[in-house]
């Protein structure tokens, strides 16, 4: 055996004997002298730096752990989790400059790298630097997978990542209202809402909703929660037939003849959040239009209301609408967040009983019912509603066209329903 070959045993025998040492706390000491007297056979072996380094941190040798670590990373510095133990060795040292520099290696290595974005997070708030150290935590969160799925020991640090990010959402907003506040009063009793609402969703206070409709996207249309009536003149007419239209409806319910789950997916399809009120009379209509048809012995019953959809620019695409319903909530009833099929066609409920305690959300704008009052709304904004008094809900529910349509517009979109129909033989295969 020549000189290299035996220095090349030497090498493997003090390495193994200093994996076998540190595995005994009792023998940390020598197992640090044995890595440090491979190191000496082969000063540029990244392997033996890696451990002498990790092993001289675990136990509080914080200047060997620096001086192996740095040069670990200066052998190669594309590896993320080195610079990550150099840098908590420079923090431990309290050296910040050491430290930051470690953190911008590993960043450079991994810009996504949950570790590294937490220890830069950490120092810009150690730091006092707090708009940067809120956009580290942003950061961090933005890579986080849920909390339920960290490694338990790492679920403090998103924790407080959160935390801080909170506190620091919250002052940043108080310190902005205290600002606007003076213009707010200046501009007093003008309508400012769209603008409220701009600024809770910059500061994070509300999310931002956009139309996302499940099947057909028509671009370029006005997306809001709820629409002036100012656009909505046929309105009126429906509210003066509220009494009318009520009256028709408790003649219906008397008989408890024509009402249908509202939901009736096959079972096998999947329900997702309509699990528990697929085919269940919690959730219940009474159709008068269904998939564009006039539903015949539901609409004898209801004359009245019939008429007052007459005047509504329902829309008209074969075998999908126009529709109309009265929808029935049974008492502690709640509909879960959902999205409508297509932004071409809006929402209208006229309220007919509601009871207290029952509610309505769309996207940001959260609002309670009042009997005869109408309102129309962009059904692919997701919203919900809920009846948690102890007594029936019930709304009339019909679609109408979007009024950001042309009659043109609207000529063809009910074209392509019949080519659609024309190709798969019925309206079937598709949903507008």
């Amino acid at each position: 055996m020549n000189q290299r070959q035996q220095l090349e045993a030497q090498w493997r025998t003090l390495c193994a004997q200093a994996q076998a040492a540190q595995a005994d706390p009792s023998r940390a000491a020598q197992a640090l002298h044995l890595w440090q007297e491979a190191l000496a056979l082969d000063l540029d072996n990244a392997a033996v730096l890696k451990s002498l380094g990790q092993h001289a941190f675990r136990i509080g040798e914080l200047g060997i752990a620096r001086t192996a670590l740095q040069r670990a990373v200066e052998l190669n510095d594309k590896d993320c989790q080195q610079w990550v133990n150099l840098a908590v060795a420079c923090q431990m040292a309290q050296d910040e400059s050491a430290e930051e520099a470690a953190i911008l290696g590993a960043l450079r290595a991994d810009p996504t790298d949950l570790l590294a974005l937490l220890l830069r997070a950490n120092l810009l708030e150690r730091q006092g630097r707090m708009q940067q150290a809120a956009k580290a935590y942003t950061a961090v969160l933005a890579v986080s997978p849920p909390l339920n799925r960290l490694d338990p020991e790492l679920r403090p640090a998103i924790q407080q990542a959160l935390a801080f990010k909170d506190r620091f959402d919250r002052d940043f907003g108080e310190f902005i209202n205290r600002h606007l506040e003076p213009s707010l009063k200046l501009f007093a009793g003008r309508d400012l809402e769209r603008f409220r609402t701009s600024l809770d969703i910059m500061l994070g206070r509300k999310k931002r909703y956009t139309s996302q409709p499940a099947v057909y996207f028509y671009p370029q249309l006005q997306s809001i929660e709820f629409f002036d009536r100012s656009a909505l003149r046929w309105l009126d007419a429906v509210e003066a037939a509220t009494d009318d239209i009520r009256l028709e409806f408790l003649d219906i319910l008397r008989t408890e003849v024509g009402f249908t789950p509202y939901l009736n997916y096959p079972d096998d399809v999947p329900h997702h959040q309509f699990a528990e009120l697929n085919n269940s009379p919690q959730w219940s209509a009474f159709h008068i239009y269904e998939k564009g048809e006039l539903v015949a012995a539901n609409a004898t019953k209801c004359p009245v209301t019939i008429q007052a959809l007459f005047a509504c620019p329902q829309p008209d695409q074969a075998g999908r609408t126009p529709t109309a319903m009265f929808s029935l909530l049974q008492p502690h009833t709640h509909i879960p967040p959902h999205t409508g099929v297509t932004n071409a066609r809006l929402v209208t409920h006229l309220p007919l009983i509601i009871p207290p305690d029952c509610g309505f959300r769309v996207g940001n704008d959260t609002r309670a019912w009042e009997e005869g009052k109408a309102w129309v709304f962009d059904d692919t904004i997701e919203h919900e509603a809920w009846n948690r008094s102890d007594r029936l809900r019930v709304v009339l529910i019909f679609d109408i066209w979007h009024p950001g349509l042309t009659p043109p517009e609207r000529a063809m979109i009910s074209a392509m329903a019949e080519a659609m129909n024309a190709f798969s033989g019925d309206a079937a295969g598709f949903e507008l």
